[in-house]
């Protein structure tokens, strides 16, 4: 078994970005390599930006367990709970089959699924979409709005997301973060930040009410599109939910490895 370089990026994009992101928030973030380990723990109320990932390829069923346990014993010294993100393809045949089993002995559950994708699509045509406008966030009012549409879209507190990404001068400054207005109204929002000489797309989220609508595919494309513009950069990464998983092929992104997303059992 061969692991494909995309999807090798897709986990060094993950430990990149997510380096930056949780700097941010705190100097006193967990940012760690360990053998066979990456920890980005900014410990904020925010799930997301709590991370744990596993580096080394085609790794076996045994190598699996023995890591998935360190994984769950640093997350248990943690105030606020997390994810490891596990990128199905570094695992052999072997530590796939067994890999429900294994993260239920470490004491993990499945979150849920993601995916990781890139392309060489950049640059791409300015959006435009009849019923929007579209906002670069420079304002703590406008990340405030970028913060309540992640928790809309994905079910966290509005205060835990508020505590992820307000006060940010990152988020106003160095993001290309981008908010899809329908009038006066953030409906979807998206943003990209270069990392290692790739653009990616970070955080895109739909209001639920008014989602299917092509409003999180375009505030995409213009956060894709001005991050472009900025840097010159022409290939693009990102992790998709499940929900995006449709959304960005039609964009130019091409599918890598499965990501399986597991926090500590309750």
């Amino acid at each position: 078994m061969t692991v494909s370089a995309e999807s090798i990026e897709s986990v060094q994009q993950l430990t990149t970005v997510w380096r930056t992101l949780v700097l941010d928030r705190t100097a006193g973030a967990d940012v760690r390599e360990l053998p066979g380990i990456t920890v980005r723990w900014a410990d904020s109320r925010f799930g997301f930006l709590n991370c744990i990932t596993l580096t080394e390829t085609e790794a076996g069923a045994e190598l699996l367990r023995h890591r998935l346990g360190q994984a769950a014993d640093i997350m248990r010294t943690k105030k606020h709970p997390g994810f490891v993100w596990l990128f199905e393809d570094l695992l052999d045949d072997e530590a796939r089959s067994a890999l429900e089993a294994t993260a239920e002995q470490a004491g993990l559950q499945y979150a849920f699924p993601g995916t990781g994708m890139a392309g060489d699509l950049l640059p791409i045509p300015e959006p435009v979409h009849p019923d929007l406008t579209f906002a670069r966030v420079r304002t703590d009012e406008q990340l405030r709005a970028y913060a309540d549409l992640q928790s809309r879209a994905y079910g966290f507190p509005m205060d835990e997301s508020r505590d992820g990404l307000m006060g940010s001068a990152l988020w106003k400054n160095e993001l290309h973060a981008y908010l899809a207005m329908r009038d006066d109204e953030p409906v979807a929002c998206a943003a990209t930040v270069e990392a290692q000489g790739r653009l990616f797309v970070a955080f895109v989220a739909t209001d639920p009410q008014w989602q299917r609508k092509g409003y999180g595919e375009a505030v995409t494309r213009k956060a894709l599109y001005e991050g472009a513009r900025a840097t010159g950069l022409t290939r693009a990464t990102l992790h998709a939910t499940a929900a995006g998983a449709p959304v960005y092929p039609r964009i130019g992104f091409e599918p890598n490895s499965p990501i399986h997303f597991y926090g500590l059992k309750g």
